[in-house]
């Protein structure tokens, strides 16, 4: 991949790729071996959701539960701040906004400086609610990987009168950003298993109703076991309709498909993680880890800390931390053989095993910054 090409990729709204190459100053950083905050940090404030989606990684991400009370969460963004953290979305395995501290760690990060962000079944984003976070969020993407009522229920594993309700809160986000003259990013997100494509062009169409500002498709993430049984060779035949559901974009709404890892069919070009220093995830029992795919209590050799006993601050600086993400960028680690499919550092690693082995240079590409750029 060269430089050109990379720049070519990244423009506007990036949904496909990484942002990594605009953080030069803390690429440099990592080359000279100094240790860096992260860059995006990825949690959730609970592990509990009142959804049962079947595509759901959080069934594979069991791990011991600690409640994240407010003042955890001031401390920690706090934390993330003192740091040098840029952004963090509330992204991981649990609905974040059922949790009673969701509304006050969204301003209070905001006031920080802090880009917020989240991600969302939408459910119990009520117009209130949606009034007190949006002012405060750079993006707010809501999964629905259904257009219909009837196989939204089936496959997000809720009664079908859910579906009304979330389409109820999508325009009223849509329709509350008009009106406030707010900068946020509404989108929706597709979890695509071979088996949904009957709600590809369904839920394309509705997105083109609803009018957020895009729909994303996505691969669907499995273990390295294959627990969801996901068949990426059967992606391939649904690339007709992926295009067809593409030609419904026009000028504010976006159908984009991430045909990057669609394509990968689960498969990596390189061994060694090198993304985790750059973008960590949290889970919503407070839990500090490399990535997502390492939560499980079988993977507690690559557990770092927990903020709910003590300070993120002290766990970034402390020598876990980088005991821990160094034995990931090291020899004795295979990504390809140790990892789950296409994980949350997929494209930063993908950038950063290009840089290592002189196959793109490190430096920020030409033209136009793109859009929220402190979620790598």
């Amino acid at each position: 991949m060269s430089v050109s090409s990379l720049s070519e990729e990244h423009v506007q709204l990036i949904l496909d790729g990484t942002k990594i190459a605009w953080h030069q100053d803390r690429v440099d950083a990592w080359l000279r071996g100094e240790r860096i905050a992260p860059i995006t940090i990825d949690m959730a404030l609970t592990r509990a959701c009142n959804f049962g989606c079947h595509y759901c990684y959080a069934m594979m991400q069991e791990n011991e539960r600690y409640p994240i009370t407010k003042q955890v969460m001031m401390d920690f963004l706090d934390d993330c701040a003192e740091l040098g953290v840029k952004g963090i979305s509330f992204v991981s395995d649990g609905e974040s906004t059922i949790s009673p501290v969701f509304v006050d760690s969204v301003i209070r990060g905001s006031e920080l400086g802090l880009s917020m962000a989240v991600g969302t079944n939408a459910y119990v984003l009520t117009e209130h609610k949606l009034r007190q976070v949006l002012p405060h969020l750079t993006y707010l993407r809501v999964n629905i990987t259904a257009g219909e009522r009837g196989r939204y229920a089936e496959i997000m594993g809720v009664k079908e009168a859910y579906f009304d309700q979330v389409v109820r809160n999508i325009r009223d986000m849509v329709r509350i950003k008009k009106e406030l003259g707010l900068k946020v990013t509404i989108g929706l997100q597709m979890v695509l298993m071979p088996q949904y494509e009957d709600q590809i062009l369904p839920l394309a169409q509705l997105g083109k109703e609803l009018r957020p500002d895009y729909l994303v498709i996505k691969h669907c993430s499995d273990n390295e076991d294959g627990f969801l049984g996901v068949d990426y060779a059967g992606y391939k035949p649904l690339y007709d309709k992926l295009h067809a559901a593409e030609a419904l974009s026009d000028g504010e709404y976006k159908v984009v498909i991430k045909w990057s890892k669609i394509a990968a069919e689960g498969k990596r070009s390189y061994q060694r993680c090198y993304g985790s220093p750059f973008i960590i995830q949290l889970s919503g029992s407070g839990l500090v880890a490399p990535c997502g795919m390492l939560f499980n209590e079988k993977y507690k050799k690559f557990h770092i800390g927990n903020i709910t006993q003590e300070r993120f601050k002290d766990i970034v600086r402390g020598d876990r931390y980088w005991e821990v993400v160094n034995y990931l960028a090291g020899p004795d680690f295979n990504a390809q053989k140790m990892c789950g499919s296409l994980c949350l550092q997929h494209k930063v690693n993908e950038y950063l095993d290009g840089v290592m082995k002189d196959q793109i240079e490190p430096k920020v590409p030409p033209g136009a910054t793109p859009q929220h750029l402190d979620f790598i």
